[in-house]
């Protein structure tokens, strides 16, 4: 005989509120990356159609006040010289130049985008977690910006590029996951671009390891989602505008006449 389905009713947890890391408009943004970040001709235009501009564009449709950008994005970059791809790669690495060009641009919105090329050429894990921690550590000391931290990228082209030609999709998994918990030590957002990018091919170029025009809004809009969740000063401004508004003014009285009052949480 089959069992009659439990009708009681199943306790579930409310969701968590999101932590608010900053009650203030952006100033600076200083984005740290390789290719994906530069931009290059796998993209129609170089510079307007990389993920950096387009979050740069979503954040200052949200200000009063545009943001300084800072994009500090070199093609074919390592972590570190203890990356096996060190040699080939365009230099400075990124602990090589974060002083320079992190800290000494005084950011309080801070993106580090590492970890493509470093899988790609086999780096241990345990290395790079190592020198994403001291980049993430010393700009957080001196700057105590509001840290991002993306995952690695899609790509489709593993066995392409020597020496970057050792990545996997295995490897990506336990790389996001390392990046996972540096934000998690360091009390950082993650981006979580992997997954927005969903394992879609289409939005890959034909080169295997960029994404595409469509790949970059996806990345953008992932990384703008983020931030906005965890930052009630993108709002400030989207609230000032109708604040006094005829609609506004209707609905609150309406809540308040309700018993169920607007009542500021953040």
């Amino acid at each position: 005989m089959k069992a009659e389905a439990s009708t009681a009713p199943q306790s579930r947890e409310l969701p968590a509120k999101p932590k608010d890391y900053r009650q203030e408009p952006f100033r600076r943004l200083v984005i740290l990356g390789e290719s994906t970040v530069e931009g290059g001709p796998w993209l129609p235009n170089p510079g307007h159609d990389r993920y950096a501009d387009v979050l740069v564009r979503l954040i200052n449709a949200c200000q009063e006040k545009p943001l300084e950008y800072f994009n500090k994005g070199i093609g074919a970059n390592a972590i570190s010289p203890r990356s096996p791809g060190y040699e080939q790669s365009v230099k400075p690495s990124a602990i090589e130049r974060y002083k320079k060009d992190v800290i000494d641009n005084n950011p309080d919105l801070f993106i580090l985008a590492y970890g493509l090329n470093d899988m790609r050429a086999d780096m241990p894990i345990k290395d790079f977690r190592e020198d994403m921690a001291t980049i993430i550590r010393d700009v957080q000391h001196a700057c105590n910006p509001l840290t991002v931290l993306t995952t690695v990228y899609y790509m489709t082209g593993y066995r392409s590029w020597p020496p970057y030609n050792k990545g996997s999709v295995d490897l990506t998994l336990k790389y996001n996951e390392c990046i996972r918990s540096l934000a998690m030590e360091f009390d950082c957002i993650v981006a979580d671009v992997w997954q927005a990018e969903g394992y879609a091919d289409w939005l890959i170029h034909n080169d295997g390891v960029h994404a595409n025009l469509v790949g970059n809004l996806v990345i953008a809009n992932r990384i703008f989602e983020a931030i906005a969740q965890h930052a009630s000063g993108l709002t400030n401004w989207a609230f000032s505008q109708v604040a006094n508004n005829e609609w506004t003014r209707m609905t609150m009285k309406a809540r308040a006449q309700a018993g169920d009052p607007f009542k500021k949480t953040w």
